[in-house]
């Protein structure tokens, strides 16, 4: 009976394994990956936060919420732009959620709270709106890229030059005293300072000033021959305004960086803003099908034309669909799906051409703007010229220029 019992169980065992074998295969096919999200839906930054979503779900909703056979799951998490709250909604994401990789947050210090989280992490960390230089360069995880995105020096090398190339030689910058603010301003006078120009003065405010009054008398007292300015939200609307009821609109050259003039803030500046130049990594006005088909469906969906905040999310979710794809739905390999994303190259996008350098950032279009008014009463950026392929390093050697510290509020170009 025994040696019976013992052929039956055998029997059994060849029988059922194979069944067995394809079950657990097909059932591992049909679960779901998860992405969690996280963006600021409440606070100061609420309205660019829920734009962030909203680009991101225009990518799904028309491309479906399924890919290499597998379904997609969204887990959304606001952080009120708090990097406290955007900690903890990471650990509660990866840790609870059991997410497959983590993207988002908006705010510089949110993103760094993360990314120093994720360090310790199995999860793949996609940042397309935070753009704090040394997440991709001194300061490099392996495990956090940044798909669709941009550091906050990066439009301003090219534009710098640019602006020393049209004959400016006297500059004066003001910024929100922050670290986006330092890096946007190093970048500009790096390369203006560099071609051979001179910073006068650098002016530094708090985030929501509440008048700009005393730095425009500060701005006329130094009878500069261009001013570079990094605002975003409010500050950008009020300095904006302040600028055109002091006159100085026509009378100085005024630069702007990518989020002073972005859709976030141009609508409310109505009049002021038109014909004022800025430099960035999108451009909403570009004449080409990838960006104007995004816009108009953008458009027609939410009624507002889309911010540079609409755009990199909506890109990033691209670059991520076609990085499953090759990945054959195999996410769960990190190490490989990694090595996946950071080989995707897209033609063309909202953004123009994307590709990922070996540090986990974009080698991009950045676009010289210029704010019109369109047919319909709406401003928006048009490109007047546009520098093809730029790097986080600009023109720069890699090993050189991480040799040199983070852009600060201290610096203030390279000295003769």
């Amino acid at each position: 009976m025994k040696r019976a019992n013992l052929i039956l169980v055998l029997a059994l065992t060849v029988l059922f394994a194979v069944p067995l074998a394809v079950f657990s295969t097909e059932s591992s096919a049909q679960t779901p990956i998860k992405i969690g999200i996280i963006a600021p839906t409440t606070g100061n930054f609420a309205a660019n936060g829920q734009t962030m979503i909203d680009g991101w779900k225009l990518w799904w909703d028309a491309n479906g919420y399924e890919v290499a056979g597998r379904k997609v799951e969204m887990y959304y998490e606001d952080d009120a732009g708090n990097p406290d709250n955007s900690l903890t909604k990471a650990r509660l994401l990866v840790e609870q959620r059991r997410v497959n990789m983590l993207i988002g947050a908006l705010t510089a210090n949110s993103g760094l709270a993360v990314a120093g989280y994720m360090k310790s992490q199995k999860v793949p960390y996609f940042v397309p709106i935070v753009s704090a230089d040394d997440l991709t360069q001194r300061d490099r995880v392996p495990n956090v890229i940044r798909i669709a995105g941009w550091t906050s020096s990066q439009p301003s090398h090219p534009f710098g030059q640019w602006a020393y190339q049209q004959g400016y030689r006297k500059l004066v910058t003001i910024a929100q005293d922050f670290a986006f603010g330092h890096e946007t301003i190093g970048g500009f006078v790096h390369t203006f300072s560099d071609a051979g120009g001179k910073v006068l003065t650098q002016i530094w405010h708090p985030i929501g000033v509440p008048d700009f009054s005393p730095y425009m008398a500060q701005i006329q007292a130094q009878n500069p021959d261009v001013v570079f300015i990094e605002e975003s939200g409010g500050d950008a609307v009020k300095f904006m305004k302040a600028w055109t009821d002091f006159g100085l609109k026509g009378k100085i050259v005024l630069l702007t960086n990518q989020t002073a003039l972005d859709q976030s803030a141009l609508p409310a500046m109505g009049a002021a803003a038109e014909g004022v130049i800025s430099v960035a990594h999108y451009a909403e006005g570009r004449d080409a099908p990838a960006t104007q088909d995004f816009v108009k469906a953008f458009d027609a969906k939410y009624n507002k034309l889309p911010s540079y905040y609409a755009a990199d999310m909506y890109t990033a979710a691209h670059i991520l669909t076609d990085a499953i794809k090759k990945a054959k739905g195999n996410v769960e390999d990190v190490p490989a799906f990694i090595k996946d994303v950071l080989s995707i190259s897209l033609p063309d996008t909202p953004m123009g051409p994307q590709k990922l350098d070996q540090y986990g950032n974009p080698v991009q279009n950045i676009y010289l703007r210029k704010v019109v008014k369109r047919d319909d009463g709406r401003y928006w950026n048009i490109v007047i010229y546009t520098w093809p392929n730029v790097s986080q390093f600009w023109t720069y050697k890699p090993a050189d220029f991480l040799k040199q510290p983070v852009y600060s509020r201290k610096y203030q170009g390279i000295k003769p």
